[in-house]
């Protein structure tokens, strides 16, 4: 019964996570949008102490049930792993292994000195939640749009508008690959292996781990009732069932309640570890399960230091009806752009775990990934495609790891992110002799003005000039504008927003 549970809540978990992410019609996010705010990283880095308590209490009851249930890359690895024995019917084909403590807590350090140093793009790469966002917003996310689009195309033929069709487009090429290895490795690893992945690389399941070698309740082994069949190690996807010593490694065990169903003599119930009728065993602990006080100390109380110091393509084609169509150049920024929400390009850094929730959310398409070493795959402003819409805040609306915090219309208005450049030498009004004035027309806190290049001259022909108090960076005047193959007015990121 415990088991079927378990696989209805991580089924329910996982099919709204995954819907979640492919939503481009932003509805929803008011469901679900809870089920990436209770992912475990980016509630640490959000600072979301309820959440965070809420999931330390649990694996403390209960073990390590986050990596089954809650966490999507986990319980795609078990999909993939119950495929993997079907074909020949091999359902006992795992083997006990002992815990590689070195690469466990190697990695583990990785990804705690990358947030202490805010290097988000190491951090984004060891993440789970924000691997398997990548997974379906760049591998699974053409294909959902694909079907949207058949759906929208006939829909129109019965004059229906209950579907609209939606761009596909490689918003970067760095982060699809990216996702399609890991994908690949994912599926590899766990097809032959089971949860490989989870008990030696992910920074998550060795935190949890260390919490879950104290669960109250966990899986016991009845030591009168168990005749060494090995059945449980055979089924185990963790490994970490030692048949020969009757052991049970809980700092790797995720709590899927397979090795209790497997068990024809049930010798393994899941009950509470503090029951003198489970306190059978007299041998010795085996290496696995030797507590390391001193190690654990430090573990917990630098990876609490690291969560306080975290505190502080196809590109479109357009004329404008002015210019020769051509591909347009993307802007080489000295600063790169973040929206109005992440407050500064640092504060995005640190919090940011390249789940790409945002970039999906984004319906003027303006988010795409960065290729940046330092910022890979962090979300980051281009306006190629279309600009900031001062009306829009999705993105802040579905951040659940505070890169891009909650903002409203108001404050969005009021919040400069960058100022305009204007660029002489690309500005058709000189290249081609034409009268434009695209961006002045188009911007919408009237930043920019049309003045005659020459002061008193009637016929001189008329260039925009901004001012920067008043341009708050949305690009419209950067999408709008004309001049190909480079624009002649971009903007310029600031590293600290600023407010009026």
């Amino acid at each position: 019964m415990l088991r079927k549970i378990r696989i209805v809540l991580a089924a329910l978990c996982f099919t709204g996570i995954t819907l979640l992410i492919l939503d481009f019609t932003g509805t929803l996010h008011t469901w679900l949008g809870w089920l990436a705010k209770i992912q475990f990283l980016p509630a640490l880095l959000a600072l979301n102490v309820g959440v965070v308590a809420l999931l330390v209490v649990v694996t403390l009851l209960l073990g390590r049930v986050y990596c089954s249930v809650v966490c999507p890359l986990g319980v795609m690895q078990d999909i993939v792993a119950w495929l993997g024995r079907k074909p020949k019917g091999k359902k006992y084909r795992y083997t006990y292994s002992p815990a590689k403590r070195w690469l466990r807590y190697g990695m583990l350090a990785v990804a705690i000195a990358a947030w202490a140093a805010g290097i988000g793009s190491v951090v984004a790469l060891l993440a789970p939640y924000s691997a398997y966002g990548r997974i379906v917003s760049n591998i699974l996310s053409p294909l959902y749009l694909l079907g949207n689009n058949a759906m929208a195309c006939l829909a129109e033929r019965m004059d229906s508008y209950a579907f609209y069709s939606a761009d596909i487009w490689l918003r970067s090429l760095p982060t699809f690959c990216i996702a399609a290895v890991t994908l690949v490795a994912l599926v590899v690893l766990s097809w032959r292996n089971g949860r490989t992945y989870c008990n030696t690389i992910c920074p998550v399941g060795t935190v949890l781990g260390v919490l879950a070698r104290f669960s109250l309740f966990r899986p016991v082994v009845n030591h009168d009732k168990c005749k060494a069949c090995g059945l449980c190690g055979r089924r185990c996807k963790a490994a970490c069932i030692d048949t020969a010593k009757g052991s049970i490694d809980y700092t790797r065990c995720v709590a899927c309640m397979d090795c209790i169903k497997t068990c024809k003599h049930g010798a393994i119930t899941y009950s509470c570890r503090l029951d003198k009728h489970n306190s059978k065993p007299a041998e010795a602990k085996p290496e696995a399960e030797t507590v390391d006080t001193a190690r654990r100390t430090f573990l917990i109380t630098t990876a609490t230091m690291a969560a306080a110091a975290t505190v502080k393509a196809e590109k479109q084609k357009m004329d404008g009806g002015l210019a020769e169509i051509k591909d347009r150049v993307l802007t080489k920024r000295a600063t790169r752009l973040v929206p109005p929400g992440a407050m500064s390009a640092s504060n995005m850094a640190k919090h940011c775990t390249g789940c790409q929730l945002c970039v999906q959310a984004c319906p003027n398409q303006v988010l795409r990934p960065s290729a940046g070493l330092m910022t890979l795959m962090q979300p980051q402003m281009e306006f190629d495609r279309g600009y900031c819409r001062p009306e829009c805040t999705r993105c802040s609306e579905v951040c659940p790891a505070g890169a891009i915090r909650p903002i409203t219309v108001e404050d969005k208005a009021a919040t400069h992110i960058g100022h305009a450049v204007w660029v002489k030498k690309n500005c058709v009004v000189l290249t081609d002799g034409v009268s434009c004035g695209n961006c002045a027309r188009h911007c919408p806190t009237g930043a920019i003005m049309m003045v005659p290049m020459v002061e008193d001259d009637e016929k001189s022909p008329m260039i925009p000039t901004i001012d920067t108090e008043y341009c708050i960076g949305c690009g419209a005047c950067e999408n709008l504008c004309p001049a190909r193959p480079a624009s002649a007015i971009y903007v310029e990121g600031h590293e600290r927003h600023r407010k009026d």
